[in-house]
């Protein structure tokens, strides 16, 4: 049986301190509680803990996206596959559409969740890649974000870049990094539409970006090296942590991605196939 450390409260706001997050700061955060250890009270005690370091005029964000409501996603494709055509109808009626108040998060971690779930939490419009936020600055952060502006320059993403917000990667690596995604110009995420449920129907969007994480492990790896001392590194509990700039972030990413994708050296895939989405 396999050890996994325990991990309080006390010690949560402890080491989180140590990664110098600056107090006030707008705090983007992808996380996976599991990495850290057994976390006693679970998410709720990492969310408190994170408020706490934040400070009063802190704002915690964290995405809360949901896939399932796009008709290109895995988790949409993977649902219908193998029905006929007049159940793949039936389903497309009883898919639940997105609401910002009521909607769970898919695959965004129990941080996220407990987020979203907070009384106190605001949470974006988008149906499938919403963005919440707890704390002073979170109603600003997630008031505007169009549907065929999923990661971009006018989503949440976008304000947090101009706000001069972090990043912090607890226990994730940086194919997690959604700032990566401000880099995505046109000349590497060229224009698309995509199908979503908005509450009770579904609705065409054009004009949005054909977005893609494949190839984010790998500009993090050159982000790290190139500004490797601008990055904080530490733990969590067990969990391994980056703490950086989400403006650095993103302006690394839209010189780095022109670069490199579609070279021949460098290839962008898609290991679920060219018709297979993320969102």
């Amino acid at each position: 049986m396999m050890f996994r450390m325990t991990v309080g409260g006390a010690q949560l706001r402890r080491e989180l301190a140590s990664l110098e997050v600056p107090q006030s700061a707008v705090l983007l955060v992808h996380c996976s509680l599991s990495a850290i250890g057994w976390v006693e009270g679970g998410a709720t005690t990492l969310l408190d803990a994170l408020v706490d370091v934040l400070g009063e005029d802190g704002t915690l964000a964290v995405p809360t996206g949901s896939a399932s409501k796009s008709v290109t996603s895995a988790a949409f494709l993977k649902a219908v596959a193998g029905l006929s055509e007049q159940q793949r109808e039936r389903y497309l009626d009883s898919v639940p559409g997105f609401d910002p108040a009521s909607t769970p998060s898919e695959g965004m971690g129990a941080l996220a969740e407990a987020v979203r779930a907070d009384a106190g939490a605001s949470r974006s419009a988008h149906p499938t890649v919403s963005f919440a936020a707890i704390g002073r600055r979170a109603a600003e952060l997630t008031s505007s974000h169009p549907y065929n502006r999923l990661l971009g320059e006018d989503s949440p993403l976008g304000w947090m870049r101009r706000e001069n917000a972090y990043v912090l990667l607890l226990g994730v690596g940086y194919d997690k990094c959604t700032a990566f995604h401000l880099g995505e110009d046109r000349s590497v995420a060229p224009s698309r539409s995509y199908r979503f449920k908005i509450k009770d129907s579904w609705q065409d969007i054009h004009d949005a970006r054909d977005y893609s994480d494949s190839d984010f492990a790998e500009l993090g790896a050159q982000f790290e090296t190139v500004h490797k001392d601008e990055v904080v590194y530490g733990f969590v509990g067990a969990a391994p942590c980056r703490l950086f700039s989400l403006d650095r972030a993103a302006d690394f990413a839209a010189r780095w991605l022109p670069m490199t994708r579609g070279r021949d050296d460098v290839p962008l895939r898609n290991p679920l196939g060219p018709d297979v989405m993320a969102f």
